[in-house]
């Protein structure tokens, strides 16, 4: 079997986008507010939006399973307040929830978390119990930083966040460290925003000791990393200047790279730094690199190619692309259990 697990439903229905705009129209005209409920959206749309598109590119690629969250970019928890955030959240991971019931053995859900710049990330830990208790959610995708490219969060190892670790390692669900849309017109949100959370993120837990207090917590770094594969010797060199420890004793018990990486040498880099055990199967497919590589004739988000021609022997290939993935997604390992697989 092989595992995506890292899917947005970036080709949502365009009632969607046509809610969250009259959501925020209604921030300054409360006239125009969309209907709590949510916008309407049959199951026929839903059909027509996933089967042309990531359905047909997981057939044509020979991917089994995605695990399907929210957009990314969409999150957007700069916009608005708490409530805002909370009554879109609560929308789109629905909407996962309903791709994921359509297609049972195809997408698994995600979800996004009511986040917003400035308030308790205490206050997400409902929609954490719901997505997973009631949504079957095996993940959640959480955004270091609110503010949309200005940092305002504390660092993940603040105790601040405590309330959501907490939350996780009891449901026994990792969490991907991903960002949403950039407000700050110094970083472009995915060549640049997406990349520096990555490996910020990184730097962060390098230079606390949130596994110390939490060592069943797990954390799933996107796009290969960012620069933490290709500067894996910069990290090491500052933590021995930081007296900390080497960061294969500290971090990687606990934190997980996925291979949404769009060419051929940096998946090689990748999975020579990192251990195999590390790595996790994805593409991010139908997201921020849609193109043709005209090198090569295929697309650049068509990372199973990469993979496969990196020279892994078969057992360390079936870790990367499925064994891992049921390891650190035990909810994920139950469902497909529960299928016969």
């Amino acid at each position: 079997m092989i595992i995506d697990i890292h899917g947005h439903y970036t080709t949502a229905p365009a009632p969607l986008g046509q809610w969250r705009d009259a959501q925020v129209a209604a921030l300054t005209d409360p006239l125009r507010a969309p209907d709590p409920a949510g916008p309407a959206i049959g199951d026929d749309e839903i059909r027509a939006s996933i089967e042309t598109n990531q359905l047909r590119l997981m057939d044509e690629r020979g991917i089994d399973v995605t695990v399907f969250s929210p957009r990314a970019s969409f999150m957007a928890h700069h916009i608005g307040d708490f409530a805002t955030s909370a009554a879109w959240a609560r929308i789109c991971n629905d909407l996962c929830h309903r791709v994921s019931e359509l297609y049972p053995d195809r997408f698994v859900p995600g979800a996004m978390l009511p986040q917003s710049p400035g308030v308790d990330p205490a206050t997400v830990v409902p929609e954490i119990e719901r997505a997973v208790l009631e949504l079957g959610a095996v993940t959640v995708s959480l955004n270091p930083d609110p503010s949309g490219g200005h940092w305002t969060a504390p660092p993940l190892t603040d105790r601040s966040w405590y309330p959501v670790w907490e939350k996780l390692v009891e449901l026994d669900v990792p969490a991907m460290v991903h960002v949403s849309t950039s407000c700050n017109p110094a970083f472009h949100t995915t060549g640049a925003h997406y990349l520096n959370a990555d490996t910020t993120a990184f730097m962060q837990l390098l230079t606390g000791d949130l596994f110390a207090d939490f060592p069943d917590l797990r954390l799933v770094i996107p796009h290969g990393g960012g620069a933490v594969p290709y500067h894996w010797g910069r990290f090491r060199g500052l933590a021995q200047a930081l007296g900390r420890p080497e960061p294969e004793e500290s971090l990687l018990r606990n934190v997980f790279f996925d291979t949404c990486v769009y060419h051929q040498p940096g998946i090689d880099l990748l999975l020579e730094v990192m251990p195999v055990e590390n790595v996790l199967f994805a593409s991010e497919m139908v997201g921020a690199v849609r193109g043709v590589d005209p090198r090569t004739g295929h697309h650049f988000d068509d990372t199973r190619r990469y993979v496969e021609k990196a020279g892994l022997t078969p057992d360390d290939l079936a870790a990367v692309e499925e064994r891992n993935a049921r390891r650190v997604y035990p909810r994920l390992d139950a469902r497909l259990a529960a299928q016969g697989r």
